[in-house]
C-alpha cells in the first residue's frame, strides 16, 4: 500500500487530493476536497513536473507517459493525467472519489513528485473541436496546484494484556500475563482474564 497527498493552493482556492494503490497492479484512488472555487465544472489534472516555483505555470504540460492525446478519464485514449471535471456546488465547494486504472503510485510510472491543478474552466475531454482540445481540453487558467508526495501508512492494533489464572483441583497454583493482539486470541483450556 502506498499513500500520497498533494495541497492544493491558489489565490482564493485551497484543497487536499489524497491517492493510495493497493499495488503495483491495482487501480489508484482518488480523492479530492476543494473550495473557493466558482460554481460548476473545472478541468483536473497531473502536470509532468512537480516545480511549483512559478506557480503552477511550472509544472508544465499533462503528464503523458504514453504520448497520447488528450481525453476523458473514461476513454482508452487519453493522457494518463487526465482526470476530467471537479464540480463545484454554489459554495465553491467540489468533492470527488474516482478510481484510476492508468495512475501509478507504484513503479516507474508513479506520479508521486509531480503536480495536480485545478484550471478556471470545463475540460471539454477532448471533444472540444478547437486546437487546445487535444492538448489540454481547452480548460483554461492554473488556478490552484499543489506536488504530489508520499504520506504514512497507518496501521492501528488493539493490544490487550491476558491474564491466565493456573489452576488445579480449584486451587489457584500460579499465574501469568502477556500482551497479546487481539485478533490473534485463540481458546485456551484455563481461565482466561481479559483487561484493556
Amino acid at each position: 500500500m502506498v499513500n500520497a497527498v498533494a495541497v492544493l493552493k491558489g489565490a482564493n482556492i485551497s484543497g487536499t487530493v489524497k491517492f493510495s494503490q493497493a499495488s503495483e497492479d491495482a487501480k489508484v484512488v482518488v480523492e479530492a476536497s476543494i473550495t473557493g472555487l466558482t460554481p460548476g465544472k473545472h478541468g483536473f489534472h497531473i502536470h509532468e513536473f512537480g516545480d511549483n516555483t512559478n506557480g503552477c505555470i511550472s509544472a508544465g504540460p499533462h503528464y503523458n507517459p504514453h504520448g497520447k492525446t488528450h481525453g476523458a478519464p473514461e476513454a482508452e485514449v487519453r493522457h494518463a493525467g487526465d482526470l476530467g471535471n471537479i464540480v463545484a456546488n454554489a459554495n465553491g465547494e467540489a468533492t470527488l472519489k474516482v478510481e484510476d486504472a492508468q495512475l501509478k503510485l507504484i513503479g516507474p510510472l508513479s506520479i508521486i513528485g509531480r503536480t495536480i491543478i485545478v484550471h478556471a474552466d470545463e475540460d471539454d475531454l477532448g471533444l472540444g473541436g478547437v486546437e487546445l482540445s487535444a492538448t489540454t481540453g481547452n480548460a483554461g487558467d492554473r488556478l490552484a496546484c499543489g506536488v504530489i508526495g508520499v504520506r504514512p501508512v497507518f496501521f492501528s492494533f488493539c493490544f490487550v494484556m491476558r491474564v491466565v489464572v493456573y489452576l488445579y483441583q480449584d486451587v489457584v497454583i500460579g499465574y501469568g500475563q502477556e500482551t497479546v493482539v487481539l485478533d490473534d486470541v485463540v481458546e485456551h483450556p484455563t481461565v482466561v482474564i481479559w483487561m484493556e
